[in-house]
């Protein structure tokens, strides 16, 4: 059984990031859980917010990352949100999820707002996406390099080439990831 995943509203925000992430969970290699709030904070108060005419569009890619990966949504974690202490109480929701599911990893750009001797005692890490990236391709390279050749091959308007998927992931602060992909360029 993968091991399960919680990926902060921060890392599904940018298309190309969430577009990886989700892609590389299909592949079984993690379970990726996310919540209606984690939903919310992204896709409503971001980008629908910044974009409203792209309600629809953005409605159609909620439902394909619920179908993309079953079993997704966290609920009942709300009772741990008040019994929980982070230096932004409003990132408490997270941890909260995270724990329900029973998470061993939340993938966030706001390490500062998950401080680890406060994760540690609910058995929980929190990485940076190209860190948790970079350790899953040391695990299963083959899988990492099989996500990325069917993202750049959805990728059609315009069609990316190996180099200019590549300039996209590190642009997306995957530098580490691009950098190990480049090994396999031929591949993608």
């Amino acid at each position: 059984m993968a091991f399960v995943v919680l990926l902060d509203a921060n890392v599904l925000y940018p298309a190309p990031l969430r577009d990886f992430l989700i892609t590389l969970a299909t592949s079984g290699l993690y379970s990726a859980k996310w919540t209606e709030r984690i939903y919310d904070e992204w896709w409503t108060r971001n980008l629908v917010k910044q974009w409203p005419e792209l309600k629809s569009a953005l409605s159609r890619t909620r439902e394909l990352m619920d179908r993309a990966v079953p079993d997704c949504l966290v609920t009942g974690y709300e009772s741990l949100i008040e019994g929980l202490a982070l230096p932004d109480p409003n990132d408490r929701h997270v941890l909260a999820a995270a724990i329900r599911c029973g998470a061993q990893i939340i993938v966030t750009h706001n390490l500062k707002d998950f401080p680890a001797d406060v994760l540690d005692l609910y058995g929980v890490e929190a990485m940076l996406p190209d860190e948790f990236l970079e350790y899953q391709f040391g695990l299963r390279p083959e899988l990492i390099i099989k996500a990325a050749k069917a993202q750049r091959a959805r990728l059609q308007n315009p069609p990316k080439t190996p180099e200019e998927f590549l300039e996209r992931l590190a642009a997306q602060g995957l530098v580490v990831t691009a950098e190990k992909l480049d090994d396999f360029k031929e591949l993608i």
